[in-house]
């Protein structure tokens, strides 16, 4: 089916990867098990040491790990559909600064720089460079939204075992769901750090639907955010667009949801109000989130010539669905089931 508008999966999804590469879909072209398994010595171990950590402190000491490390490293992309892309990233941290540069390895080329909530692309076959803020959404990888106090209401940590990843040995520690509105994850995080360096999205069945992991990885690494910040500035010669959205709320374009998902908070309210051709001139993108996995609702004018099928569709651990409200035409994007996603459409409505 063809999806009129195409919202591009910003970089409060998942893995870094995802959003420098435009929504790359993630995927495991198979099902590896952590080198370790629940019967072996191995998991007997981390069991009994590990066994007392809750979701909530599994996340954090993962999150802290991506907060406070510097490291450069090559990371690959699986999808269940066969295909594979990889990108090389450079993290910085000086104090409450976080920068990072992201370069695709595969397929046309592109430069993603973060500096905290500011984000510029540069894609050097048509010399432009897009830059844009977003509000903070975590960092690499940005699931880890410890933040999020009802995160345990809705999945639970059970310890794997102990893996190896990029030469770095790792606790393996999966997050299930407790309902069917949401996927699971099998982390992987380095011992010493709590780095995550490897992350699988799993669907109900435990069949894995997404994969990253880093091939190559310096922890700790050389590197300046001062020399990062000087490459995301060299835009001399480039045509440089800036992605101009407006902070909004539901209420004031006329939305509300009779009822809400379970576990699903609203987070931002956006508006792009000046031409763009995607998504078009006054597309509202209305994001959900449970702590862990995001929703993003965009709605805009219906469009005959533009908005021709409803359905739903599926790339890795990203589902999508397109509908007709009235006049308006809702695209649901989320790294959820697709039944959280008719939830959500079927409990959206325009104010009367």
């Amino acid at each position: 089916m063809r999806v009129a508008v195409k919202p591009k999966i910003k970089y409060a999804g998942r893995v870094a990867l995802v959003w420098a590469l435009g929504g790359l879909a993630l995927a495991g072209a198979e099902t590896p098990g952590p080198a370790s398994s629940p019967s072996s010595p191995a998991a007997a171990s981390v069991r009994g040491k590990h066994t007392e950590r809750s979701v909530s402190e599994w996340l954090v000491r993962m999150h802290e790990a991506s907060r406070l490390r510097s490291y450069v490293g090559t990371f690959v992309v699986l999808s269940n559909s066969g295909s594979m892309s990889s990108a090389r990233i450079w993290h910085a941290c000086e104090g409450d600064l976080q920068v990072e540069r992201v370069e695709s390895l595969t397929g046309a080329p592109r430069s993603v720089f973060r500096r905290n909530d500011e984000v510029v692309t540069f894609l050097p076959q048509s010399r432009v460079v897009r830059a844009e803020k977003q509000a903070p959404a975590g960092l690499f990888p940005s699931l880890l939204n410890a933040s999020e106090s009802s995160i345990a209401q809705f999945y639970e940590a059970r310890a794997v075992g102990s893996d190896r990843v990029a030469g770095f040995e790792a606790d393996v520690v999966q997050l299930v769901p407790k309902d069917r509105l949401r996927f699971g994850y099998r982390i992987w995080s380095e011992k010493k750090s709590g780095l995550v360096i490897k992350l699988q999205t799993l669907n109900q069945q435990g069949t894995v639907l997404e994969q990253v992991a880093f091939s190559e990885l310096q922890l700790d690494a050389p590197v300046r955010a001062a020399k990062l910040n000087q490459m995301m500035s060299a835009t001399e010669g480039w045509r440089v667009e800036k992605a101009d959205t407006v902070k909004t709320s539901p209420q004031a374009e006329g939305w509300h949801l009779k009822s809400g998902v379970a576990g699903f908070q609203p987070v931002n309210c956006y508006k792009r109000p000046g031409a763009s051709a995607s998504p078009p001139e006054g597309t509202m993108q209305w994001v959900f989130s449970d702590g862990l996995a995001a929703v993003s609702l965009f709605l805009e004018p219906y469009d005959r010539q533009r908005h021709d099928q409803e359905g739903l569709s599926a790339s890795g651990a990203t589902q999508t669905l397109t509908r007709r409200i009235d006049d308006w035409w809702l695209t649901a994007v989320g790294e959820v089931p697709q039944q959280t996603l008719s939830a959500f459409a079927q409990n959206l409505e325009r104010a009367k």
